[in-house]
């Protein structure tokens, strides 16, 4: 602590970051401030504190400090250190569940849209996202329905004009493949599609109208059918507008409430005037106010430049909003406004946003404590029943996967306070082990794994504080091995799967615990989330070589159009059933191809 007092007396009047660190070194928690001296030189001074903030000071062995030219210098430097370190006592968004978006890239010469569940830096216009009981599956229909644009996905135009496929025939496609529409009309109707997802639904549901009555009359009663529901998709659709919102508004209510405990976020998301739905959101720490716990949620929660909208609308104030919207705008590329409304239909929007925080916190008190229960607390208990050197923050497990020695794979999954941190994830190809032969296995794994600590690429393989391997006693002491040799420290235990007992270095017996317990509950956990994700990798590392031995007798299909097929169809099965036509949208297959695959298999039946 008298380390602490003198550093104390020597931080700057100037903005910055500091840093946290326990006794291992391990940061707990990051923080900025307009004054770096006045604000550190809180935590360590005489008041009240909430819990929380509590037990960060007394973990707190060390700090660090970044000085940065501005306060907003100061905030983004924040944002981008909690990204990297994910400290303990600092909000960490877990990944909501990830809505649909529609995307469609208008630098290609005849744009299609697709469904995708991530917005990324590329350019293209993402619409979205779509939830409340609006299926995007249904939305896309609808383009197709009214505007005419390509259901195929892929690079169709670099070489000559294709044979037009089936879709082309039941007039479901205008087939720019085969030069039937040009480049300019096709873009006519990609721009009216664009229109009607930003909310102008007047010309689809006359479209849709028309079509229907024609069908009736037709007596094409089942596309007649189809018609009306997607009708009755555009009313659902319609009925969610605000009316007092532009429909050319694309806006984020935020509301947060707290009890003194825990913290809830509700996020109201309207597209084009529309009210899409809510995503909430529990912040698992309090040592924030409020307005700060506000501030630091919108930084992580905007992380995709095409995710920002033009308008947040919060239900405080928040002092740092002004910083705020610098740092969304640069990195959106457009305007953007953070407000706290006073009066009128903007307030009774954060307020409704409010009111739904609260009546989420409400109801969650109980759930949120049983997960205290299965992770973090699970991970303190851990750590005193094993004896273990820290606090298991990051825990990583292995398995191995194969059958009879081939397709030989291993994985590692990655848990972060108890919970699954499945960016993390890694998979191994098992390069040099011949045969069958799981302890071999292992120990290439972890030499290749732990091989990159001290190195640079360390920051993407943050050391672990433990490994867990999927076995009994010999497999620990086969890693134990590559430990040694590696002159490894970390904390080191394997689960066996028959009796669930867990296995140590430092006793020769293995540790049982009750199986209600949730200790044992966590570790199961990890294990079996790294056996079913080294079975998915074996299973299509397996399908995959299989397929591709299928094709190899095929004349004419070479490995460049196997890895295509594959790609686009899945299975053998998928490529015997498709059409000639169906074929023929893969790329570099033309007809003669396609035709001479459908042989092929034809008579191979």
């Amino acid at each position: 602590m008298n380390d602490i007092e003198e550093k104390l007396k020597l931080l700057p009047d100037k903005p910055g970051c500091y840093v946290m660190l326990d006794a291992d070194e391990n940061v707990i928690y990051v923080g900025k401030a307009k004054v770096l001296k006045n604000r550190v030189r809180q935590y360590f001074q005489a008041g009240p504190k909430n819990e929380k903030t509590l037990q960060l000071v007394a973990n707190i062995a060390d700090f660090k400090y970044i000085i940065t030219n501005t306060e907003i210098d100061a905030l983004s430097l924040e944002n981008n250190l909690i990204k990297r370190f994910k400290p303990k006592y600092n909000i960490l968004l877990k990944d909501d569940k990830q809505y649909p978006y529609l995307r469609v890239d208008l630098k290609e010469d005849f744009p299609t849209f697709t469904v995708v569940r991530k917005i990324r830096k590329d350019g293209a216009k993402y619409f979205g996202p779509f939830m409340g009981g609006v299926s995007v599956s249904d939305v896309l229909e609808i383009i197709y329905l009214c505007y005419n644009v390509r259901r195929c996905s892929g690079s169709m135009f670099k070489d000559k004009p294709k044979k037009e496929c089936l879709n082309y025939h039941i007039k479901r496609c205008p087939a720019p493949c085969a030069g039937y529409i040009d480049a300019e009309t096709y873009r006519r109707n990609v721009y009216q599609a664009i229109d009607f997802l930003n909310g102008n639904d007047n010309a689809a549901e006359k479209i849709l109208t028309d079509k229907m009555n024609r069908y009736a009359y037709e007596e094409e009663y089942e596309l007649a059918m189809s018609c009306r529901d997607k009708l009755r998709m555009l009313s659902r659709i319609k009925q969610k507008r605000i009316t007092s919102m532009n429909r050319f508004i694309n806006a984020d209510i935020i509301g947060i409430t707290g009890n003194g405990i825990y913290q809830v976020v509700t996020v109201l998301v309207t597209r084009s005037g529309r009210m899409q739905g809510a995503k909430y959101f529990t912040l698992e720490t309090n040592m924030e106010t409020d307005e700060e716990a506000l501030a630091g949620f919108i930084m992580q929660y905007y992380r995709e430049e095409a995710g920002v909208p033009d308008e947040i609308i919060i239900n405080i104030e928040c002092k740092d909003a002004v910083f705020i919207e610098q740092i969304l705008r640069k990195q959106a590329g457009k305007l953007v406004s953070i407000s706290t409304p006073k009066q009128g239909d903007r307030r009774e929007l954060a307020l409704m946003a409010e009111k739904n925080a609260v009546e989420y916190l409400e109801k969650s008190v109980n759930k949120i404590k049983h997960k205290d229960d299965m992770t973090v607390i699970a991970c303190k208990k851990l750590q005193d029943i094993l004896k273990l050197k820290s606090y298991p923050k990051r825990m990583e497990c292995y398995d191995i996967s194969h059958i009879s020695g081939t397709d030989k794979v291993g994985s590692m999954v990655v848990f972060s306070d108890g919970e699954p941190d499945r960016d993390s994830y890694r998979r191994f190809r098992i390069k040099t082990v011949e045969g069958n032969n799981d302890f071999a296995c292992l120990q290439e794994v972890l030499r290749r794994r732990l091989s990159k600590l001290g190195t640079d690429e360390e920051k993407h393989f943050p050391k672990p504080d433990l490994i867990i391997i999927d076995g009994g006693k010999g497999q620990l002491s086969s890693v134990k091995e590559i430990f040694d040799e590696m002159n490894c420290d970390i904390d080191l235990i394997s689960l066996a799967k028959r009796e669930e007992e867990i296995y140590t270095l430092f006793d020769e017996y293995p540790v049982a615990l009750d199986h209600k317990d949730y200790v044992l509950k966590l570790l199961q956990r990890i294990r079996d989330e790294a056996h079913r994700f080294a079975i998915t990798y074996h299973r299509t590392i397996r399908s995959k070589r299989m397929l591709s031995s299928a094709l190899d007798s095929i004349e004419g299909i070479g490995e460049k159009r196997r890895k295509l097929l594959i790609k686009k169809f899945g299975t053998v099965e998928e490529i015997k059933r498709a059409s000639v036509e169906e074929l023929m949208q893969v790329e570099s297959i033309g007809q003669r191809q396609a035709e001479t695959i459908k042989k092929y298999f034809e008579e191979d039946n």
